[in-house]
């Protein structure tokens, strides 16, 4: 015999699900929070100056709460610099799911990155405090950017080697060599040594690095 379903059972367990859903969305708004009131500290007083208790002030969380999502003050630097390069991910990725060629998907790649590091750098002080000073902080803190960059780049090569665009012994090799020198070209970009001729010479520097992927 069929049995009719349980309509308490069913909105009770529907209401366990909303009351589970809210839980995590606040948890998600107060980390958030916290990574923003970090932001605002590093900025006013310089992460080396900064506390817990500075951001915890800040938050109007208190200590506790911000202990709950972030074991140190690390931590918490790691996730505002993680935060602040999402747009350098989100306008990669933008570039990755265009028509793009792989050569053309290779420059874009290069610009980029340059331009939106330069960009950040500049106007905001929780990175312009420590881009040029504190390297090592800077580079753990950028770790889980650079592996999603790095997985771009690989698969951009890969394309143009499939596509025969990129004549390439090795893609892994390749991939890191060109990763490496863009990053190290972010310090002389960012202080205008260099942006304004690398702007100019588009066309260039194109032609450079496509010929070297040939």
């Amino acid at each position: 015999m069929h049995k009719t379903p349980d309509l308490c059972k069913i909105f009770y367990t529907l209401g366990r699900i909303c009351a589970i859903l809210l839980y995590f969305l606040g948890m998600q708004k107060t980390k958030l929070l916290l990574i923003d009131s970090a932001r605002k500290v590093f900025a006013r007083i310089g992460v080396q100056h900064a506390t817990m208790n500075d951001i915890a002030e800040e938050s109007g969380k208190g200590r506790r709460t911000l202990y709950t999502y972030f074991k140190s003050k690390e931590d918490v630097y790691n996730a505002v610099v993680e935060q602040e390069l999402d747009t350098l991910i989100s306008k990669l990725s933008s570039v990755m799911n265009s028509s793009l060629t792989p050569d053309q998907k290779i420059i874009e790649f290069i610009y980029i990155h340059l331009d939106t590091i330069n960009d950040i750098v500049r106007n905001n002080g929780t990175l312009r405090a420590d881009f040029f000073s504190d390297i090592k902080a800077m580079e753990i803190a950028r770790r889980s950017t650079d592996l999603k960059e790095i997985e771009m780049l690989r698969e951009i090569l890969t394309a143009g080697v499939e596509k025969g665009s990129f004549s390439i012994e090795s893609i892994e090799t390749a991939t890191l060599m060109i990763f490496y020198a863009v990053k190290g070209l972010e310090s002389p970009y960012n202080r205008r040594h260099i942006s304004g001729k690398m702007k100019s010479r588009r066309d260039h520097i194109a032609k450079f690095v496509l010929k070297g992927l040939r």
